[in-house]
């Protein structure tokens, strides 16, 4: 409702009685009676008053006492409006892509038939000493893929802390140990992710036989059992060359090399699947790892 400037405001709405009660007229006084007020006599010398007055043309109003006006009946209130209930939370998104919850990618039942592994999303685990070529071959095998793939680097994402990371190189102790298995997570977390969303995922971590509850039991609980591991183990003199091209932490001095291949080789005899890359470069290893996997696929390792 508008009013006037100038004019006053209506009365705070009181209990019990409607919004526009004694807002008809601003000079009403609760005392008056109910009623069309009287109207005064006209004044004299007023034309049509006095003696000799010429009584108006038509029809005579009635002397006395008007009767009550009839009631205007109040407009019809409006309706309240509709209350909806508020719009629910946009759902979780990565850029463009809706993000379902991502479950563990599990192990294809026994009677399925072999897929394609280049064009099947998948999560694969390449496992191997310091300069076996993990990285190198994983991100060629990850481009050169049909299907969306992600590379996903243990080391990498390991080196997002920068103040207080604790480099394996100055000591193992709990501190390393704990990052880690920071990194094993938050990498595990992020192929479900991808696989959620329909992209594979390689991940590349030097995973020692002798602590598979460290290693290949962290990847197994973080992304599910039908992760396929794969052991990259070129010979120890490839795996010294190819470490002295390192700089910065990647590389290790040549007796922390040698003796993380010796662990290496308890892979040996686990079951799992081995790639001896020593004389195949990127492409042709990462060709082999294609033949491993469809074996791999067709009859999953028990680890």
């Amino acid at each position: 409702m508008q009013h006037a400037v100038g004019s006053p405001l209506p009365p705070p709405h009181e209990q019990g009685r409607g919004p526009h009660v004694g807002w008809a007229s601003a000079a009403h006084h609760p005392g008056a009676p109910q009623g069309p007020a009287p109207v005064p006599p006209p004044p004299p010398g007023y034309p049509g008053t006095g003696a000799g007055a010429v009584p108006p043309s038509g029809p005579v109003p009635p002397s006395g006492p008007m009767p009550p006006a009839a009631p205007v009946p109040p407009p019809h209130a409006q309706p309240p409006a509709p209350r909806h209930a508020p719009a629910p939370p946009p759902p979780e998104t990565t850029g463009h892509l809706p993000l379902p919850p991502g479950g563990l990618v599990g192990v294809p039942p026994a009677s399925a038939p072999a897929p394609d592994p280049a064009a099947t999303t998948l999560a694969v685990l390449l496992i191997g000493p310091a300069g076996a070529g993990k990285t190198s071959v994983a991100k060629y095998w990850a481009d050169h893929r049909r299907v969306p793939t992600a590379h996903i680097s243990l080391d990498d994402v390991r080196e997002w802390v920068r103040s207080g990371f604790a480099d394996p190189q100055s000591g193992w102790n709990d501190h390393s140990e704990a990052q880690y298995r920071l990194a094993r997570r938050t990498c595990g977390f992020a192929a479900r992710n991808f696989l959620a969303n329909g992209i594979s995922c390689i991940l590349d971590d030097a995973v020692f036989p002798d602590r598979p509850v460290v290693g290949l039991g962290g990847w197994k609980r973080h992304v599910g059992p039908g992760l396929l591991p794969v052991v990259l183990l070129p010979g120890l003199d490839i795996v010294l060359e190819r470490n002295a091209e390192r700089s910065g932490n990647r590389r290790l001095t040549d007796e922390e090399v040698a003796r993380i291949h010796g662990r290496m080789a308890g892979w040996y005899g686990s079951g799992l699947p081995i790639i001896d890359n020593s004389q195949l470069d990127v492409p042709g290893t990462a060709r082999l790892l294609d033949e491993v996997l469809v074996r791999a696929m067709a009859s999953p390792p028990s680890w």
